[in-house]
């Protein structure tokens, strides 16, 4: 970065409502806020409002995505540390880990410190296998990154499905907070938000799924219904263990995403790719 692009970023949060509208949208992650919902946040006039947003998006900070009538706007996290590592990499004449935890905001010594946790709602229609495989799934490959939960249309009283609690069990995934349980539940307003919905309804046998809104980013990975599946014992685990490896497969590729790095875009493209597995980029 140079001094020129520096200095417009540090202009443009120079001023007490881009300051704390910049804070705000960091705290929604890459799921952002829509124009509507940061303007009741801030309490900013709609002319404001656009006037702040302009001069944050012309520095690169943060970036509007149109969803239906709505722009949602997210923090552009790669170009805030950009922004922040120019100033930190001329600490101490050019050795930075002299600044003590000054040298963390430097590309180089970013690798290593932790990412925010980010929650997931996998949904299916009674939450008795392919969602509840996949929270099971991701609360053990996302190492703490990642906070999952399910939730189903119609839960199945009888909670998960026996053989699928077993084969988790098997592979070693704590299945002890397992349950079957309404995706109403995660529409109450103390529900935890939601940064990614990823429906695995089989929409061509006429399954349907709830709409959560625009704030989060969304994903359907259209998947057979374990409920259905036919045949002898072992012919059903068969198709269990194909259903997670398919799971396992798109999951583990999502936990590689580098989502601090892509804007809202770019992590929708990726996760709707994940739809077909095989064509999907590592």
């Amino acid at each position: 970065m140079d001094s020129e692009r520096a200095a417009l970023g540090f202009t443009a949060l120079g001023q007490t409502t881009r300051l704390e509208l910049m804070r705000l949208l960091l705290g929604r992650g890459p799921t952002g806020l829509a124009a509507g919902e940061i303007a009741a946040a801030l309490g900013a006039t709609p002319s404001t409002l656009s006037f702040h947003l302009r001069a944050l998006e012309q520095a690169g900070l943060i970036r509007p995505t149109r969803i239906g009538r709505s722009l949602v706007y997210a923090a552009q996290v790669a170009a805030l540390r950009e922004l922040l590592a120019f100033v930190a990499e001329a600490c101490c004449d050019g050795e930075p880990a002299r600044c003590g935890d000054l040298a963390t905001l430097l590309p180089t010594a970013a690798k290593g410190t932790a990412m925010p946790a980010f929650n997931v709602l996998f949904l299916c229609s009674r939450n008795s296998a392919r969602s509840i495989m996949a929270e099971a799934i991701l609360n053990k490959l996302g190492e703490g990154r990642f906070r999952a939960f399910s939730a189903g249309s119609e839960p199945s009283p009888e909670g998960p499905m026996p053989e699928v609690v077993a084969q988790l069990s098997a592979l070693g995934h704590d299945v002890s907070g397992l349950s079957s349980k309404s995706w109403n539940l995660f529409m109450e307003p103390d529900a935890p938000r939601m940064d990614f919905v990823i429906t695995l309804c089989d929409i061509l046998a006429g399954q349907s799924c709830p709409d959560f809104g625009e704030t989060m980013i969304t994903a359907a990975w259209p998947l057979p219904d374990p409920a259905k599946f036919s045949g002898n014992a072992a012919e059903r685990a068969t198709l269990l263990n194909e259903l997670y490896a398919g799971l396992h497969r798109r999951i583990g590729i999502f936990t590689s995403l580098p989502i601090a790095a892509l804007d809202r875009i770019a992590l929708k493209a990726r996760l709707d790719e994940l739809a077909h597995p095989a064509g999907a980029r590592a």
